[in-house]
């Protein structure tokens, strides 16, 4: 049972995009979740009203920006709106999901950056700090001219597969080079070999496997990414690991957006078991037994704790993290 938090100038509010982690977060930190009202008029905008004073207070705003993202980045601006204009002493926005994140570069001519215009959005409306989870590219931090906390699943996955003995005879997998320092790190923990699978994309969404860099054959291999979006990076890889010799073939994630045909080519791949984080909160379809969603609740809820102290958050990154309620 969380003890009462001391600092009656902290509080934490959610919107509406995951409610259930929000509640571990507060329960962690040791504060009841703030009081407000979402709804909408007839013609579909959005209308927040906060219902308790918040005058000088340090506020922290819970909303992954996840699917339906235009609908929950709209609710997210307009209460740090409804924030700053009750007062607020600071403003810090929690987006364990940023989304927008995979526009972060104009990959082609005449492409929009749009990473950086949710930075500019959030920063005109009034946020004076922001907490993310596993940026899909880490260059998103240097996108805004406020303080940006950028936290890590990897500690909460490493502490999940070594008490599942994958310490040993495993190999991590990255899908592709851009993972690569993600793979790294969560094999450092696990004290394991990595490698790599070369792809490439010739479009949107679509995939293909080249060759594996590292030798899989006879060993489990535990992919890893940021996200699952589809489905088809993570699924041909893992098909791609099995002809080239793996015995087994599991695969986690910090967000599981899993949209369009991810859960049919999850259930229908080699995949034994697919480990993911509650940033983006699981429709009961998306709930198969293949996935298994272990909660960061407790890690946002120490960083909030060690921010609202003014003390560092890294060190929440170098060892296993091993918070209470860390695993549903």
């Amino acid at each position: 049972m969380a003890q009462q938090y001391f600092d009656s100038k902290l509080k934490i509010f959610s919107l509406n995009s995951n409610h259930p982690l929000a509640e571990k977060i507060a329960k962690t930190v040791g504060v009841p979740l703030g009081k407000t009202a979402v709804d909408r008029f007839s013609d579909g905008e959005i209308r927040i009203n906060i219902e308790e004073s918040i005058r000088g207070d340090n506020i922290f705003i819970i909303q992954s920006t996840s699917s339906p993202v235009n609908d929950n980045l709209m609710e997210l601006l307009i209460m740090v709106d409804a924030l700053r204009r009750a007062s607020a002493g600071t403003i810090t926005v929690v987006m364990p999901y940023y989304g927008y994140a995979r526009q972060d570069r104009k990959a082609r001519s005449r492409e929009p950056i749009t990473a950086k215009l949710v930075a500019n959005m959030l920063e005109t409306a009034g946020v004076d700090r922001a907490v993310m989870m596993d940026l899909h590219a880490a260059q998103i931090q240097g996108f805004f001219n406020i303080p940006v906390d950028h936290l890590m699943a990897a500690p909460l996955l490493a502490d999940h597969f070594l008490k599942m003995g994958f310490d040993k005879d495993t190999v991590v997998v990255s899908p592709d080079h851009g993972g690569v320092s993600r793979a790294r790190a969560l094999a450092e923990f696990l004290k394991d070999p990595i490698a790599i699978i070369d792809k490439r994309r010739p479009e949107a969404n679509v995939a293909e496997i080249m060759n594996i860099i590292g030798d899989v054959r006879g060993k489990r291999c535990l992919m890893i990414d940021d996200m699952i979006d589809t489905g088809g990076t993570i699924t041909l890889g893992a098909q791609a690991l099995v002809d080239a010799g793996a015995t087994e073939v599991y695969a986690c994630c910090t967000h599981p957006v899993l949209s369009g045909p991810a859960i049919q080519r999850i259930e229908d791949s080699p995949i034994k078991n697919l480990v993911v984080t509650d940033t983006i909160k699981l429709s009961k379809e998306k709930q198969i037994d293949k996935i298994q969603q272990i909660s960061v609740g407790p890690l946002i809820g120490d960083a909030i704790k060690r921010i609202n102290e003014n003390k560092p958050v890294s060190v929440l990154f170098k060892t296993r993290f091993r918070g209470a309620n860390g695993v549903d």
